[in-house]
C-alpha cells in the first residue's frame, strides 16, 4: 500500500511475499510500482537489504551525502561505497526490475528464491525471509519496550 501525504512526500508500507525469477527479476507490487515510476535506485540497505528509492528520494539522500562529505560529517569512503553500489534499474511491463548480483549477494539473495518486499516509508526493501524475521523480531521488542515505558 502507498500513502500519499500533500504533494510531495509519498510513503511505502506493506509486506510482501515474492519469489526472483531465475534471471534474478522480482515483482514489485503493483502500489509500489506507480510511485517510482519507470526508472528506481537499487543499493546496499542497511542491516542487509536490498533498497529500493524513487529517483526524487536518491537524489535527495545523494545531495545529503554530497553535502555532509564537504562538512565532514561523512567519509569520502563511504560516499564511494553508496555511490559506486547503486544500480539504476527499469521496471519492465510485468512489473519487474532486475537485482545486479552484487546487491543479492549483500542480501543473500539468491535466484529463483523467495524474498520479502516490503514498504519502509521514504523506501522500499527487498529482503532474503529469513533476515526480515529476524528485523521484525528485533522491531517488534523495541516496539513492546517502548510501550511498557510509556504504560
Amino acid at each position: 500500500m502507498v500513502l500519499r501525504q500533500g504533494a510531495i512526500r509519498t510513503v511505502f508500507v506493506g509486506v510482501y511475499e515474492r519469489q526472483l525469477d531465475e534471471r534474478g527479476r522480482v515483482a514489485l507490487p503493483t502500489s509500489f510500482r506507480s510511485t517510482i515510476g519507470e526508472q528506481c535506485y537499487l543499493t546496499y540497505g542497511d542491516d542487509g537489504c536490498v533498497r529500493i528509492m524513487s529517483a526524487d528520494v536518491f537524489h535527495a539522500e545523494a545531495q545529503e551525502m554530497i553535502d555532509r562529505v564537504k562538512l565532514g560529517e561523512v567519509s569520502r569512503a563511504k560516499q564511494r561505497v553508496f555511490a559506486s553500489s547503486v544500480v539504476v534499474a527499469g521496471i519492465d511491463k510485468q512489473g519487474r526490475i532486475l537485482l545486479d548480483p552484487r546487491l543479492r549477494a549483500h542480501a543473500a539473495i539468491e535466484p529463483q528464491a523467495p524474498v520479502t518486499v516490503l514498504g519502509a516509508l521514504d523506501r522500499v526493501e527487498i529482503w532474503e525471509p529469513k533476515r526480515y524475521e529476524q528485523q521484525e523480531v528485533i522491531g517488534l521488542n523495541e516496539m513492546n519496550e517502548m510501550n511498557e515505558v510509556n504504560q
